[in-house]
């Protein structure tokens, strides 16, 4: 049975793009889901790339047009520029590394999470907010005081660990057992294939 680690960030559009996708990919081929989330500014700063403010003009609006053309793609609701973004990602990142490791629905969490930013126009650093979305995907309300700790420790393992794995941004899947790595959401297809031919 493969093993896909998934590194994500809980404020990524992209991640929000690749909606349920990776699930049933996975589900398809019998591969179960690592979920990573990390803290985004600190992998580009340790892998090349640039905050967004920070990058060229040209660039924040070819993403624009690009994250247009995906929802309209996908169907998905997306508000080019919420009102919580950017966010900070750790007290909901944290909420996941704690409901992963009690076990659930740890995929409709993060879509829940993602869902909020960019089509709900929530904010994921809000206690209230992350405790009624807990609640709302079958998780106890209370992770979020209960997995502090483990959750900042596994954080930063977190970014450790795709900085060594060669992640460079989100989302991005890797094939523990091939070693495969993929990058983006539109690059599901090719994890698709990668593990059929398994």
């Amino acid at each position: 049975m493969a093993q896909i680690d998934y590194f994500l960030a809980t404020a990524s559009p992209w991640c929000y793009l690749a909606g349920d996708r990776l699930e049933r990919i996975a589900k398809r081929h019998g591969a179960t889901i690592a979920y990573r989330p990390l803290d985004m500014p600190q992998l580009f700063g340790r892998t090349g790339g640039l905050p967004l403010p920070q990058r060229h003009e040209s660039r924040q609006d070819y993403r624009l047009q690009e994250l247009t053309r995906w929802s309209a793609h996908l169907k998905m609701p997306l508000t080019l520029r919420p009102a919580h973004f950017p966010v900070n990602m750790a007290p909901s990142s944290y909420a996941v590394i704690a409901a992963q490791a009690e076990g659930g629905d740890v995929a409709g969490l993060v879509r829940a999470f993602l869902r909020a930013v960019w089509a709900e126009e929530r904010d994921i650093a809000d206690d209230a907010t992350i405790r009624e979305i807990l609640s709302a995907t079958g998780h106890d309300p209370a992770l979020a005081d209960r997995g502090l700790f483990t959750g900042a420790e596994q954080y930063g393992r977190n970014l450790e660990d795709a900085v060594a794995a060669g992640v460079f941004g989100v989302p991005f899947y890797i094939v523990r057992e091939t070693g495969q790595k993929f990058w983006g959401q539109d690059r599901l297809d090719f994890l698709d294939a990668h593990l059929a031919s398994l």
